[in-house]
């Protein structure tokens, strides 16, 4: 009945055998411990799918190159080659139309690259397995059209009411860029720019995105509290420079974003220091430990701390892309990502309630 005397295993026992896997493999990763998964990882991620030499992992965020560093682990433990491939599906209920979550990136002042720390972060959220897009929010200095590459393009439109988002480096992106002449200075009031940039959001038919970027202006005014007020933004992200003067301003927009119950998901400290090309030693020339005093200070982890980096401006500045042309560098985006997902994961499972397993590690 079970076709014994084939010489083929019948399915019944290839169920078995896979589900074996599937169980030595999630008892084994809930001693798994990185910075992006500092509890392991989720039993219901590991697949029925696996095999002998292969985990299949199904993550409920943004890890894709997580891979590399389990498959290691699982080798180690097991005494035998184990690779791992990663999926990334998000789980819950979009926040905006087809939009899961939104992530404002913020400077409580110009000047400290935070337009360029936000491209660069959705182009690394695109190579952690997930659907990307990035906003303009800075309506008086739209940048985000010179960084990726598409000056002078004008997006297309669906009908009389709704914008198409332009597309590069993976992203789908729209601009008040896209729109006006770049020559031209955009000379709004508060309101008609916090009215500008609603539309510009509500009128882009995005589609289905895991994770939607926003580029907001430096400062704390009138688009800055639109933003925070009428969107449901699952974090915000501080960017900042060490000096103190940076500092300062960065105090004053995560003091913002507490007021209007916006969680803060990290800060990124960029111009942290400068490598020598010569002797290769660094100089924190605009001071240090700039933002640990912020993040010890507000209780919010440290996302990176990006060099001051020549490779940085001149691909962002021609378009390009980071993780092809620079990956030693991108890398501190790439764990910026993992870190920036990881946490708005871990904050939107602890207000729906976690479960707590506790392990002999």
């Amino acid at each position: 009945m079970f076709g014994f005397g084939s010489g083929k295993k019948p399915s019944l026992f290839s169920k078995q055998t896979s589900e074996k896997w599937q169980v030595q493999f999630q008892q084994l990763l809930l001693q798994y411990r990185s910075v992006a998964l500092p509890v392991g990882v989720p039993k219901t991620a590991v697949q029925a799918s696996s095999s002998e030499s292969q985990c299949q992992l199904q993550m409920p965020f943004a890890c894709a190159q997580e891979a590399p560093s389990i498959s290691e682990f699982l080798t180690q433990k097991l005494d035998r080659e184990v690779s791992v491939a990663i999926d990334v599906a998000l789980t819950e209920t979009p926040r905006f139309a087809q939009v899961k979550h939104i992530i404002l990136v913020a400077s409580g002042k110009g000047g400290v690259g935070k337009s360029t720390c936000a491209v660069n972060l959705a182009n690394a959220l695109h190579y952690e397995g997930a659907k990307v897009g990035i906003l303009d929010a800075d309506i008086y200095g739209p940048s985000i059209p010179l960084l990726l590459g598409l000056q002078g393009q004008k997006p297309k439109a669906l009908d009389n009411n709704t914008l198409l988002p332009m597309q590069a480096n993976h992203l789908s992106a729209q601009s008040i860029g896209f729109l006006v002449d770049p020559d031209d200075a955009t000379v709004w009031r508060g309101p008609m720019a916090s009215q500008a940039l609603m539309q510009l959001l509500n009128e882009t038919q995005w589609g289905e995105l895991d994770y939607l970027i926003v580029d907001m202006p430096p400062g704390t005014g009138d688009i800055q509290l639109t933003m925070s007020q009428k969107v449901p933004a699952s974090g915000a992200v501080i960017v900042t420079t060490p000096q103190d003067l940076a500092l300062a301003d960065a105090q004053k927009g995560v003091a913002m974003f507490n007021k209007v119950n916006v969680p803060i998901i990290g800060l990124i400290e960029n111009m942290s220091q400068f490598e020598c090309p010569h002797c290769h030693q660094s100089s924190p020339i605009f001071g240090q430990d700039g933002a640990m005093k912020l993040s010890q200070r507000y209780g919010v982890p440290i996302l990176a701390e990006l060099p001051l980096s020549m490779e940085i401006r001149t691909s962002s500045e021609q378009g390009g892309d980071l993780h092809n042309e620079h990956p030693h560098i991108a890398e501190h985006f790439a764990q910026a990502a993992r870190l920036c997902a990881s946490q708005i994961y871990y904050q939107h499972s602890a207000t729906q309630g976690v479960e707590i397993i506790f392990t002999d590690d």
